[in-house]
C-alpha cells in the first residue's frame, strides 16, 4: 500500500508536468494555423484577417501566457472549445467515451479469455504438439497487422458469410469484428507471456515442495503457481488497456467506429489544437489511473508487495 500512496502523493506534480508538455508539444505545429483556418473557410488570408484570427484564437499571446490561461481553465474542468465544431472539448470527448469503453471492454474480455486458455494449455502440455501449435498460432497472429486481420474478417464475415455488418456502431453485431481483431492481438501476445511466467514459477522450490507433498499437477498450477505467474501479465495488460483506449485509430477508421482514437485523428488532421490538447490530456490521465489500478491489483495478487518498498520477493 505504501507504493500506491507514494504514487498518489506525486500525482499532482506528475499531472502538472504532463499538462505542460501536452500544451507545448501540441502547440508546436508547422505553418500558420490562423492562415490555414481562413483558407479552410474559403477566405483570403490577408495580413489583417490573419492578425484578427490570431487574436480570436488567442495565438497572439506568448506561449507561457497561453499555457497559464489553459492551465487555469483545466483546473476549473474546462478543456476549452473546439476550433472546428465550436463545441466544448469536454462534450466532444464525452460523446466518444461510450463507444470506446464498449470496444475496449469487449476486446479485453476476448483477449484475457484467449490468453488464459492458450497460455495455461501451453504451459500444462509443455513441449507437446499442443504447446507447439499454440506457440505457432500465437506468434503468427501477433505478427499479422491489425489492419490486415480486419480486412480478412471483413471479407469472410461481410461478403463470403455476411453475418456481421461491415462498419458502423449501434448494435452488438457491430462490435464483434473490431473487438475480435483487437482481442486476438492482445490475447495471443499475453498467452506467450503467461506460458513463460507459469513455466518459470513452476520451476521454483516451493512448487517442487508442493509436488513432493503429492498434490496433483492441476492443483499445483492453479492454486499455487497461477497467482505469481499473473504478475507480468497484469503489467503488460495495464499498458495494453491504455493503447486500446486511445491508440486504436486504424481499427476505428476501418470499421467506422466513433471512438476516441478517431477523435484524436480528427483533431490532428484539422489542426484543432484545443481538441488535441484535451484529447491527449484525457488519455494521459486515464493511463495514469489504469497504472494505479494495476498497482492495486498487484497487492491483491501478491500481498508481499506491501513490504520491502513494494518489491516482490518470491
Amino acid at each position: 500500500m505504501t507504493m500506491v500512496l507514494k504514487r498518489l502523493l506525486i500525482l499532482p506534480v506528475l499531472l502538472l508536468v504532463i499538462s505542460f508538455f501536452t500544451f507545448l508539444l501540441t502547440s508546436i505545429v508547422p505553418g500558420d494555423i490562423a492562415e490555414d483556418m481562413i483558407l479552410r473557410n474559403g477566405g483570403q488570408p490577408t495580413p489583417e484577417l490573419i492578425a484578427d484570427k490570431q487574436v480570436e484564437l488567442g495565438l497572439d499571446q506568448p506561449l507561457f501566457i497561453r499555457y497559464g490561461q489553459w492551465l487555469l481553465r483545466i483546473m476549473q474542468f474546462d478543456l476549452g472549445t473546439s476550433w472546428l465544431t465550436k463545441q466544448p472539448v469536454s462534450e466532444e470527448i464525452i460523446q466518444r467515451i461510450a463507444p470506446t469503453l464498449l470496444l475496449t471492454g469487449s476486446s479485453i474480455v476476448i483477449g484475457i479469455s484467449l490468453a488464459f486458455i492458450l497460455g495455461i494449455l501451453a504451459a500444462y502440455y509443455k513441449d507437446s504438439v499442443i504447446d507447439r501449435a499454440i506457440l505457432g498460432f500465437s506468434l503468427t497472429m501477433s505478427c499479422i497487422p491489425d489492419f490486415l486481420l480486419s480486412f480478412v474478417l471483413l471479407f469472410l464475415f461481410g461478403y463470403v458469410w455476411p453475418v456481421f455488418p461491415l462498419v458502423g456502431y449501434g448494435t452488438w453485431q457491430h462490435v464483434v469484428l473490431p473487438s475480435v481483431v483487437l482481442g486476438v492481438g492482445l490475447g495471443t501476445g499475453k498467452a506467450r507471456i503467461l506460458r513463460a511466467s507459469l513455466l518459470e514459477v513452476l520451476s521454483l522450490d516451493y512448487i517442487t515442495m508442493a509436488r513432493a507433498k503429492g498434490l496433483s499437477r492441476r492443483t499445483v498450477m492453479f492454486k499455487h503457481a497461477m497467482r505469481n505467474a499473473l504478475i507480468p501479465v497484469v503489467t503488460q495488460l495495464g499498458s495494453s488497456v491504455g493503447y486500446l483506449l486511445g491508440g486504436t485509430v486504424i481499427i476505428e477508421s476501418i470499421f467506422n467506429w466513433p471512438g476516441l482514437g478517431r477523435l484524436g485523428l480528427q483533431a490532428i488532421t484539422s489542426r484543432d489544437i484545443p481538441l488535441l490538447q484535451g484529447y491527449v490530456l484525457f488519455i494521459t490521465i486515464i493511463i495514469i489511473s489504469i497504472n494505479l489500478l494495476v498497482d492495486l491489483i498487484y497487492l491483491f495478487i501478491d500481498p508481499r508487495m506491501k513490504s520491502k518498498g513494494g518489491k516482490n520477493y518470491v
